[in-house]
């Protein structure tokens, strides 16, 4: 005898909109929901499997056995399979057994809207609910003057399983990165926390971006509610939290999304859409509205439950072209003839729009390498909604300058300046990202030539001009203290290193830097927009020096800054300014205490009327070896 009771939570509403693409709260109705019905407990169980003759809930509650416990299917056509179970308890694992219309096929599957699923290599989907009491209010309330495009935005990105590991070797938990990972990002200051991504994953040499688990915290680390205390501690120390979100593809283990129901549910039916060849997973269908649904849903539920600030969507450009990664045969072109996935920029758009319509005061950041046209600009506009994008070209510029031998840089300075060439025509962020320090790359402090005092001048001068160009900022866990091994995923950071003066000077710089950028607002106001920027002389590759003002709301707020690519010491270097007044330096990252030699302006320089660099005034200052340094005007 079944002992499924008929019951539901959906309206005719609900079911337009699934069917629509337009249900962006599904997590309230699908999945696993502890509740009471006739006054008896239990739970509602609700599935979407419409190529299911039959779906079954299997579990300890009736020892995995089919059949016991079968749903009822909707009559309206949606393919949504629900009921409720009477007895059904948190912390009850389960899985659906669905026997397909599709040949008899039978297959066994994790709740794709499970909140919480057992600790891998064990696949079953846990009972659980999302009780917790925020402690966050303040930073809620204050959100939109702290995450918008005119405020600092420094991210410090993190991987939960190898940032730090306890004496034993193994994982701390969220509730002891609340702790140790808080005190350590606010000692240092970011604003920002980018996690790589905590949705449940099978296989931990994916980093998390293989998922099955789209709506639960992995289980590798605690509890769901243990991973709002991260978040929430995060927040009361004025930390915003941004995830890595993964639309762009998910692997076909067995108790995943792919072949769910016995079909092509989930991703594209044309292995051309819908398998990537680089990474050997599916890819979503993303012109089935009850997928974009899906997808949507589970953006917003991030945002919604777990109060998080920010979603850097991965993989973006894999995502909008047809050819990508596939050779002349292994894809169709577009109703236009062309290589867009029409689907997929109709699909960010609405995840855009639906992620700033609900939530105006987070941000959206496209991982987008290519030159495809306004990511970063509103749909109203005809671009892809994002608030930001990842400069891919900078980065790579940049890292191929600085290994560079200080005495050939003066014949590559175009590597330097053809940034802003383009820098607003995104509203750029700047990553030196965890794919910069793996797979043979070496680790950024790798990259540096010469000796080893020249080594870290060359870090402190690349985060300097990183700090100081235009953009938001992202460095990946161990860059602020120079990590001289590549990362690896299975173990700690280096913390040892600390306890040398260079290393420990390269979290000094770091921190002071994260201290010009946040305490100075010529440094973020305009970080987006050309009037934020200004060259004061960018041909100057002979001495390979750059030198540029950075410009917020109060004219009168400019900073100056200048980068010397060489080490050797300049000494009365002129450069040209629009107003008379004195230099004050601000900041020199060839301090004593970061490891540098000390050469700094000292005092204040009085700027003269002598012309240079086109300009009516000009001062004389001192550039150290390998460094760069910043002034206010006064």
């Amino acid at each position: 005898m079944n002992q499924v009771q008929v019951h539901s939570l959906f309206t005719d509403f609900d079911i337009d909109l699934f069917k629509a693409g337009k249900h962006f709260k599904l997590y309230e109705k699908l999945g696993a929901h502890l509740m009471e019905v006739n006054g008896v407990k239990g739970v509602y169980f609700a599935v979407w499997a419409p190529a299911a003759r039959s779906v079954s809930v299997v579990g300890d509650f009736n020892y995995w056995i089919q059949g016991e416990h079968l749903l009822n299917v909707r009559w309206d056509g949606s393919g949504i399979w629900e009921g409720f179970i009477p007895g059904v308890d948190k912390g009850t694992t389960y899985k659906y057994k669905i026997q397909s219309n599709n040949n008899g096929i039978i297959t066994e599957k994790a709740d794709p809207f499970a909140l919480y699923c057992e600790h891998p290599p064990q696949t079953a989907s846990v009972i659980w609910d999302l009780d917790y009491k925020w402690k966050d209010k303040k930073w809620m309330d204050s959100r939109k003057d702290k995450n918008g495009l005119d405020k600092p935005y420094s991210v410090y990105e993190v991987h939960l399983g190898s940032w730090r590991r306890n004496s034993e070797g193994k994982f701390l938990t969220y509730l002891e990165l609340a702790d140790q990972l808080v005190a350590y990002v606010k000692e240092t200051g970011f604003t920002h926390v980018e996690f790589m991504p905590v949705m449940e994953f099978p296989y931990d040499p994916s980093w998390g971006y293989q998922l099955v688990g789209y709506f639960a915290p992995t289980s590798r680390f605690g509890k769901p509610q243990d991973f709002m205390v991260l978040v929430d501690k995060l927040h009361q120390a004025g930390i915003g939290v941004i995830l890595d979100w993964v639309p762009s593809h998910f692997p076909e283990d067995a108790h995943g999304l792919g072949f769910f129901d016995g079909s092509n549910l989930y991703e594209h039916p044309d292995r051309r859409k819908g398998f990537h060849p680089d990474w050997k997973s599916l890819v979503f269908n993303y012109g089935r509205n009850e997928v974009r649904s899906f997808l949507i849903s589970n953006a917003i539920f991030w945002l919604q439950q777990y109060h998080v600030d920010g979603l850097r969507v991965d993989a973006v450009a894999s995502m909008l072209y047809l050819d990508y990664s596939r050779k002349d045969g292994e894809w169709e072109p577009n109703i236009y003839g062309g290589r867009e996935n029409l689907d997929t920029i109709s699909f960010l758009k609405d995840f855009n729009e639906a992620v700033y319509t609900n939530f105006p005061d987070v941000q959206t950041i496209a991982e987008e390498s290519t030159s495809f046209p306004m990511v970063s600009r509103p749909t109203f506009l005809g671009g892809l909604g994002f608030g930001m994008k990842w400069m891919m070209g900078w980065m790579h510029d940049t890292l191929q300058y600085f290994k560079k031998e200080p005495v050939y840089r003066r014949f590559h300075q175009n590597d330097l300046t053809f940034s802003m060439t383009y820098a607003f025509t995104e509203n750029f962020m700047l990553p030196l990202s965890h794919d910069e320090v793996v797979y043979g790359k070496h680790s950024i402090l790798g990259r540096m030539p010469g000796d080893e005092w020249q080594r870290f001048a060359n870090l402190r001068l690349l985060y300097g001009y990183m700090f100081t160009h235009p953009g938001g900022k992202l460095l990946f866990q161990g860059a602020e203290f120079g990590q001289s091994a590549e990362w690896n995923f299975e173990g700690s950071l280096d913390w040892h290193l600390l306890q040398y003066g260079y290393h420990d000077g390269i979290k000094k710089c770091i921190t002071d830097l994260n201290a010009l950028y946040k305490n100075y607002p010529a440094m973020y106001e305009k970080q987006f927009h050309v009037d934020g920027f200004e060259w004061i002389n960018y041909s100057d590759a002979e001495n390979a020096v750059l030198s540029y003002v950075r410009k917020g709301n109060n004219e009168k707020e400019n900073i100056i800054v200048v980068c010397n690519f060489t080490p050797v010491v300049r000494t009365n270097y002129r450069i040209g300014l629009t107003t008379k007044g004195k230099l004050t330096e601000i900041f020199n990252s060839d301090k004593v205490e970061y490891g540098g030699s000390g050469v700094a302006n000292s005092k204040a320089i009085k700027i003269d009327k002598t012309p240079w660099n086109w300009k009516d005034y000009s001062a004389e200052i001192t550039l150290p070896p390998l460094g760069v340094v910043a002034f206010s005007i006064s």
